[in-house]
């Protein structure tokens, strides 16, 4: 299919598409920030409640499934009612969720709130979300914008992580749960006046095309439509080898580390608000090399790049045992530096192979990848808090971990790429 692109002079960003995709990214980085508080309720939790270990990460993982279960069907749902319509609403299902969890005084409750609604509300905000952005706003510099809002979610960790951990260590974990709730009642509006469903909702073409995009009708049975996606795509290599690979994605970054990462270090003496400060520091990192993959995303083959990181991030874990410390040394400023870079890095890589390969319903098929890796992250985040209490440490996760990714640097090799499309630098 051959793809027009205007001549150099829309490339510029005064185009509405940026101000979308802004917004879209304010979004992103506001639920993305409640994806750090589990780490840093793990211990307050356990010593307010006396909950274990294993039934706080439970509440963690059907927080994680659900936010993956959730993509696909907000995507298709984006389809039928419009982009603004799920985010104001999903902003503010997390932020209701959120509040709930400030009262609670059981583990179900836990899973519930947090589980549940917050699952819900931002698996509606994910890189689902972006990739529709990107996708209807978009002609050009795709894989840039899909890395910058795909940045957003661990932006927004880099940006609240630091204060909430402070908050959590001198005010107690509920003040810290009701900064975030307020954060989401004062994006929802902005939500609304910023997002716009397509650019022929304000009489414009989507950046980069040559040609006005009519907007499409509303497309009937959403969830049909999700399902269907998922049973044909199902039945494509491209579809199992992808979201094979990105499910250890999930494991080895979102499941394990937003989770584990501050009590694995803690375990070593290190001060649980030094090792937040490290993940902030993953996040700022993981910034740059997101938009840095996404800029090479429009220019190389995505399986390579795909490989490439899965390969560097397994030897990066298996190597984290003999950085703990109680104290920061260089080594281990030096993996915050490298993992950071490589973290989300994989995201641009796998919409495009999601968008080359199944073109219009790419965005809900990237949705049922990500199903694959929220399913993943949260196994490791009930496996990784279970083998804590069994083992008394966490070094089998890592080493287990890090076998993993070794294997889905392999399976990224095997997806047999699609006849070349034309990217646009």
């Amino acid at each position: 299919m051959d793809v027009h692109v205007a001549p150099s002079h829309t490339d510029r960003f005064g185009h509405r598409a940026w101000w979308v995709a802004g917004a879209a990214l304010l979004a992103v980085v506001v639920a993305g920030a409640f994806s750090t508080l589990p780490g840093l309720l793990t211990g307050p939790l356990h010593e307010e409640f006396g909950w274990s270990r294993g039934s706080i990460g439970l509440a963690a993982s059907v927080n994680m499934v659900l936010y993956g279960l959730t993509a696909p069907f907000a995507a298709a749902l984006m389809d039928r009612f419009g982009i603004r319509r799920v985010v104001v609403v999903a902003l503010l299902v997390i932020a209701s969720g959120a509040a709930l969890t400030t009262v609670m005084a059981t583990a179900w409750q836990f899973t519930l709130y947090w589980g549940l609604l917050v699952g819900l509300g931002t698996g509606s905000t994910a890189t689902a979300f972006g990739a529709t952005v990107t996708q209807r706003w978009f002609v050009r510099r795709r894989g840039l914008v899909t890395g910058v809002i795909a940045s957003g979610s661990v932006f927004g960790q880099m940006v609240f992580l630091p204060a909430l951990s402070w908050t959590v260590d001198h005010h107690g974990w509920r003040p810290s749960l009701v900064s975030l709730v307020l954060a989401a009642c004062a994006a929802a509006p902005l939500m609304w006046l910023g997002l716009r469903d397509h650019p022929a909702d304000v009489g414009l073409e989507p950046y980069g095309a040559a040609r006005h995009v009519p907007k499409p009708a509303p497309a009937e049975g959403a969830g049909r439509r999700t399902v269907a996606v998922l049973l044909a795509s199902a039945r494509t290599g491209p579809f199992r080898l992808t979201s094979g690979a990105f499910a250890v994605c999930g494991a080895s970054t979102n499941g394990i580390m937003w989770t584990h990462f501050t009590p694995a270090a803690h375990d070593h003496g290190m001060p649980a608000t030094t090792a937040s400060s490290l993940l902030a520091a993953i996040g700022f990192f993981n910034v740059i090399g997101t938009v840095v993959s996404g800029w090479a995303t429009d220019r190389a083959d995505p399986r390579r790049l795909l490989a490439a990181f899965f390969a560097l991030r397994g030897l990066l874990l298996m190597c984290l045992p003999l950085l703990m410390s109680a104290t920061v040394q260089p080594p281990m400023l030096a993996f915050v530096v490298v993992f950071g870079l490589l973290d989300l890095a994989t995201v641009p890589p796998v919409i495009a192979l999601c968008r080359d390969f199944y073109g219009e319903d790419g965005a809900i098929v990237f949705g049922w990848v990500g199903a694959a890796h929220q399913l993943g992250a949260a196994l490791a985040a009930y496996g990784g808090g279970a083998a804590r209490d069994a083992f008394g440490t966490y070094t089998p996760v890592w080493m287990v971990l890090g076998a993993l990714c070794a294997a889905a640097a392999m399976l990224s090799l095997l997806v047999r790429h699609s006849s070349p499309a034309l990217r646009q630098a």
